[in-house]
């Protein structure tokens, strides 16, 4: 066999494994599109109902169909006009907005320390927050309790003791943000050290603009701990409904029988206003919180 017949014959079965790869690769494609369109469509699909129920106008209980016989906005009216829901609401933008800003502050300013310094019982310290972060913040809930109450920050007054207690221990949540420190070159700090810069300077200057994707991922996170809490603001609050958040005061509408039938498709119109900012949040800043998770997601 001649060469020229021996490299059309390679060509031709170098083609054949060629398009064979592709239309594997294109099947494999198509069910993993497929089977996540499916589950998008189950995870969606509640969410959908309850878009749905907030506009129902003809009821104002449960009912056994999806789509509403009248639509209007009246629920929504009604939720903002006529209910203790905007001061709920106000509780909690205002504590998801200072936890944000001020755990942001405290997290990266211990995170750059744990990863820049080096000083005598840095990995103990690093350990035993570790280990203490394990244990589950509820079994101090009593405690907790007792020392606000004394401080009068309950009841009426929970939204500043809530936040004291957000923010209290934010310094343990490091983890991801020292990963992401770790991996920035030590020269950057060492340079501008040569230069004349201070430490704060050095982690203000040279540091935070290089780390866009960690502090938008440790805001995100820090404004959802209040956004979404329910167990620790309903024991704070719970005598009185001026400090309870959003959470607290959806779940007071549906607790008995009588409010239920009467503030269910209200409820489901809080639900709707409750998640619209998070979701337009993580909407446009998931590619930064994406960077910030793999970015913080190595070994320091």
């Amino acid at each position: 066999m001649s060469n020229k017949n021996i490299e059309n014959s390679s060509h031709a079965e170098f083609q054949r494994k060629h398009m064979g790869l592709r239309a594997k690769n294109a099947v494999s494609n198509t069910v993993i599109y497929v089977v996540l369109i499916i589950m998008t469509i189950i995870w969606l699909f509640p969410f959908f109902c309850i878009l749905c129920e907030s506009f129902r106008m003809e009821s104002t209980g449960q009912v056994g169909y999806i789509f509403p016989k009248q639509w209007g906005f009246g629920n929504y009216i009604k939720l903002w006009t006529e209910t203790g829901f905007s001061k709920w609401y106000l509780n909690t933008l205002l504590m998801a907005l200072v936890v944000a800003v001020v755990q942001t502050i405290i997290v990266l300013a211990m995170s750059y320390t744990l990863s820049r310094l080096r000083f005598k019982g840095r990995k103990g310290l690093m350990n035993f927050m570790l280990v203490l972060g394990m244990f589950p913040g509820f079994l101090t809930m009593i405690v907790l309790y007792t020392v606000l109450k004394d401080l009068g920050l309950t009841g009426e007054h929970a939204v500043p003791g809530l936040i004291l207690v957000y923010v209290a221990s934010s310094g343990m949540g490091y983890y991801v943000s020292k990963g992401f420190f770790d991996t920035l070159p030590r020269s950057l700090d060492e340079a501008a050290r040569v230069d004349g810069a201070t430490r704060f300077q050095v982690f203000y200057k040279v540091i935070l603009p290089l780390s866009k994707p960690i502090i938008i991922y440790t805001i995100l996170v820090a404004f959802m701990a209040p956004w979404g809490d329910f167990i620790f603001a309903k024991y704070i609050g719970r005598t009185s409904q001026d400090g309870w958040n959003v959470a607290v005061g959806l779940k007071y509408w549906i607790d008995s029988k009588t409010l239920h039938d009467t503030n269910y498709t209200m409820f489901c119109a809080g639900g709707v206003c409750v998640a619209l900012p998070v979701t337009i949040l993580f909407m446009l800043l998931q590619r930064y919180y994406v960077e910030g998770v793999t970015g913080g997601a190595v070994k320091g």
